[in-house]
């Protein structure tokens, strides 16, 4: 099945008379089984709600399937699919190569908590290539980590590649893979063990719950992160995974609505004097685009903008003229986002040397000639801030 009917026929019930279309919400602490064999046979499948409901199974399969794996589990939040999928590989004295563009509570959780059992973390250039990355590898390098695009300035990796230095070095590559939905790209296809997304964007679509997936690409490395969230003591509620389950039916159409915005602001955003240059992926001026042409799909709707330098009081007149716009953590859903982050204070390995202030813009559904007005608003305001 292509992508598209993946999404709409993956996940549902078992045909039985009078089935519902989508599986329903099934909350559960305990299952009772009516005889002995029955609950043997019950433990190898559902047995305990923290373990998952058949909610929660019909999401795992239709995420494997979308992204092309063995087994999926799920996490309460993608922050905890990223940590989760590292800490299944790492103990005391281990190594992990982190990309110097990761999102930045991935980047704290290697600097602050994995320090402190002894786990020891190299960041490296988001651009390498294999040699890059062999030549940072150690006996001990058990997690190379990869996010394409990066957080907040969206420089493309080379999967494959890094994939096959992580390999010769006895490493699990995982990969951040929240940017594409799963839908644009396909880690696993490109060699990684591992690929993770915060399904709070994306997958859920609607803004409105928490929830991460990480999807293996054979059964040992499954098992592993099987036992790392069971340990964990990890779960997602049924009716937060049926929400996600509801937001992939529409994932194909949403995605492709994102994009479609998202290019037309990101043309409309070149032209602006105010902006110094774009960062998208789909442009050829964007580190990493030749991988990007040959390993995505597609674009999603998260981009962002070098502005040219303005004082404080002419960015606050900018921000707070908006009215489609909202100025918000997080990105994915139906809603338009524009919010100033600060990738300088991220970075270890490179340098981020822009003088002028970074926007990060998610283009959400709205009707393209209303973000657009929106913008020119915000923009009339900020001249004025100027005068």
């Amino acid at each position: 099945m292509k992508d598209k009917t993946k999404l709409a026929a993956l996940g549902r019930p078992h045909h039985r008379p009078a089935h519902p279309v989508n599986t329903p919400v099934e909350r559960a602490s305990t299952y009772l089984f009516p005889t002995y064999d029955d609950y043997l046979e019950g433990a190898k499948s559902i047995t305990y709600g923290r373990l998952g409901t058949p909610t929660h199974r019909a999401l795992e399969e239709a995420v494997t399937a979308l992204e092309g794996g063995f087994e999926t589990r799920l996490a309460p939040s993608g922050l905890q699919a990223c940590n989760a999928a590292i800490l299944a590989f790492v103990a005391a004295g281990d190594h992990v190569l982190m990309t110097d563009a990761a999102y930045d509570p991935t980047r704290k959780f290697c600097e602050k908590f994995l320090k402190r059992f002894g786990v020891e973390t190299t960041f490296y250039d988001p651009l390498a290539n294999e040699e890059d990355i062999a030549a940072l590898m150690r006996p001990n390098t058990k997690v190379v980590f990869a996010e394409s695009p990066g957080s907040l300035t969206f420089e493309v990796q080379d999967l494959p590649a890094i994939a096959a230095a992580a390999h010769a070095g006895g490493a699990k590559l995982v990969v951040d893979n929240t940017w594409s939905g799963g839908y644009f790209c396909k880690p696993i296809a490109l060699g990684a063990d591992v690929s993770v997304q915060a399904a709070t964007k994306y997958l859920v679509g609607h803004a409105d719950c928490l929830a991460g997936t990480i999807t293996s690409a054979d059964e040992p490395t499954s098992q592993k992160i099987y036992y790392a969230l069971l340990q964990l003591g990890s779960n997602v509620s049924a009716d937060d995974a049926w929400l996600a389950l509801r937001g992939m039916r529409t994932l194909s159409t949403r995605l492709e609505r994102h994009q479609e915005n998202a290019e037309e602001l990101v043309k409309f955003l070149a032209k602006r004097k105010e902006v110094e240059r774009m960062l998208h992926p789909a442009l050829k001026s964007c580190p990493g685009h030749a991988v990007w042409k040959r390993d995505f799909t597609g674009a999603s709707g998260l981009f962002g903008a070098v502005m040219k330098p303005v004082p404080l009081a002419a960015m606050k007149a900018f921000f707070n003229a908006f009215k489609l716009f909202g100025i918000g953590f997080s990105w994915g859903g139906f809603e338009s986002l524009c919010l100033h982050v600060h990738p300088q204070n991220y970075r270890s390995a490179t340098e981020w040397n822009e003088e002028g202030p970074v926007l990060r813009f998610h283009a959400g559904l709205e009707d393209i000639d209303d973000l657009k007005g929106d913008l020119e608003r915000a923009f009339a305001a900020m001249a004025a801030a100027l005068k």
